[in-house]
């Protein structure tokens, strides 16, 4: 008997174990790399698949975080685009207000909020030296994500308000269009942002912390993980009323994690 509650332990632990993650970011700001894309658009299915191509990436989730964010402006061509979002052609709009960006278009990338044009002439990342901007650290686990970001370097002295957002990402979406500039095609998405949630630090700071650390907390059941196609998470930080990231991470989540 005490044999089988020793195992019923060790098993239960297990699954617990399985539920929970933590990714991590290293000092030195990630590389995130945005697409704004559109099944709407016939010069969007070649960016997609560069994309897609990042899986493959030695760098992945360390050093490039790569999302999809599907817009809505093109809908009105024939073909609604199902993955697109309103918030998501707000995003790339107040890029362009903030002067990130000479103009909206699909497909259009963005490297660290920036206009990345380099794409249609040579599709390659390159790798410059990022620079100092702190760790952000995600904890998900059955009952919460948590997040805490300790600012370093020229981020330091900043005082504006910090925001943490959380995208739950999408992988291996076929879509068959049947109107519009893609009608006929069967086209294949990795990296969409199916859900995106923002948050201002946790009330749980408090006086005692260092000023350079901000906390965050979602619960997770307010978190839609469960989504069909759903298979990692990004995770980052920007100033408020500034979508550009700061600092990111996230990674691959297994079928238990996502229960």
């Amino acid at each position: 008997l005490l044999l089988m509650l020793g195992l019923f332990h060790l098993a239960t632990a297990g699954t617990a174990q399985a539920q929970s993650v933590v990714f991590s970011s290293s000092e030195y700001q990630t590389t995130v790399v945005e697409l704004f894309t559109s099944e709407g658009c016939s010069s969007c299915p070649p960016a997609d698949r560069w994309l897609s191509r990042l899986k493959n990436d030695p760098g992945l989730w360390k050093h490039i975080i790569p999302l999809a964010f599907h817009v809505d402006y093109w809908n009105y061509l024939g073909w609604r685009d199902p993955l697109s979002n309103p918030q998501y052609s707000r995003r790339q709009r107040h890029y362009a207000q903030l002067g990130h960006a000479r103009s909206v278009y699909t497909p259009g990338f963005f490297t660290n909020g920036r206009e990345w044009r380099g794409w249609f002439k040579n599709p390659q990342l390159g790798h410059t030296a990022a620079q100092q901007t702190g760790t952000l650290t995600v904890t998900l686990d059955p009952q919460a994500l948590s997040a805490t970001y300790r600012q370093s370097g020229s981020t330091k002295a900043s005082q504006v308000p910090l925001q943490l957002h959380v995208a739950v990402l999408g992988f291996d979406i076929l879509s068959s269009v049947t109107r519009g500039e893609n009608n006929g095609k069967t086209l294949h998405h990795d990296f969409v942002v199916l859900a995106h949630y923002s948050a201002n630090p946790s009330d749980q700071d408090s006086q005692s912390k260092p000023p350079e650390e901000h906390r965050w907390q979602f619960k997770r059941d307010s978190l839609d993980l469960a989504q069909e196609h759903a298979r990692a998470l990004a995770v980052w930080v920007s100033q408020a009323g500034d979508p550009t990231p700061l600092q990111a991470t996230g990674g691959w989540l297994n079928p238990q994690q996502l229960n």
